[in-house]
C-alpha cells in the first residue's frame, strides 16, 4: 500500500531553497556548460540504478527536457535562457547540497524539491519547447520529403514566435524567480 505526502512551503522556505540555489550557482561557476550538462545527464542515467523512492525518480527524469531543450540544434535557445537552464542545472553538480544524497531514502529530497523550484521557474521555456517539438513532429509528417519550404524556414517561424512569448511570459512574472539574476 503507497502513502501519498504533501508538502507546503512557505514564502520564507522557498526564499531558503532559493538561497541555497544562489550559492550552488556561485560556488560551482568554474563547471563549464558541457560539464553541467554531462554531469546531469550522468544522474539522469544513473537513477534507475540507485535505490531512491520512485518519487525521487520522477522528478530527476524531468531534467532531462532541461539537457534535450540545452542540446537541441533546431531549438536554438537564446543565450539568456540557456544560461537559466545551465545555471540551474549547476545544483544538481553540486558534491554537497542540503540532504547528503548518500542519506538512505531521503538523501535526495532536497534534489526534488529543487527540481520542481526549477521546473516551476523555468516553465514558460520547457512548455515552448514541448509546444516546438510537437509542431515539429507534426510538420514533419504533414510536409513530407516533398516540401517546397525548407524545413529551417518553417521551423524558424515556430521558434521566434515561442521564444517571443516565453520572454513576454517570463517578464510578466519576473518576482518568482528561484534566484536573482547573478550571472
Amino acid at each position: 500500500m503507497s502513502i501519498k505526502v504533501s508538502l507546503e512551503f512557505s514564502e520564507e522556505d522557498l526564499k531558503y531553497f532559493r538561497e541555497a540555489m544562489t550559492k550552488a550557482v556561485t560556488s560551482e561557476s568554474t563547471i563549464t556548460e558541457a560539464q553541467t550538462i554531462q554531469q546531469v545527464q550522468s544522474i539522469c542515467a544513473g537513477i534507475g540504478e540507485t535505490k531512491v523512492p520512485d518519487f525521487v525518480k520522477e522528478k530527476i527524469e524531468k531534467l532531462d527536457t532541461l539537457v534535450q531543450m540545452l542540446g537541441d540544434a533546431e531549438w536554438q535557445l537564446p543565450e539568456e535562457e540557456r544560461n537559466d537552464i545551465v545555471n540551474s542545472l549547476k545544483y544538481f553538480c553540486k558534491a554537497e547540497d542540503l540532504v547528503p544524497d548518500d542519506l538512505p531514502l531521503l538523501g535526495f529530497l532536497d534534489d526534488a524539491i529543487m527540481i520542481e523550484l526549477v521546473l516551476r521557474d523555468l516553465s514558460e521555456n520547457v512548455d515552448s519547447y514541448r509546444e516546438f517539438c510537437q509542431f515539429r513532429r507534426t510538420e514533419e509528417n504533414r510536409r513530407g520529403a516533398d516540401a517546397g519550404v525548407t524545413r529551417e524556414s518553417w521551423l524558424a517561424d515556430k521558434r521566434r514566435q515561442l521564444h517571443s512569448r516565453m520572454r513576454e511570459r517570463r517578464s510578466s512574472r519576473r518576482g518568482g524567480r528561484i534566484f536573482s539574476r547573478i550571472f
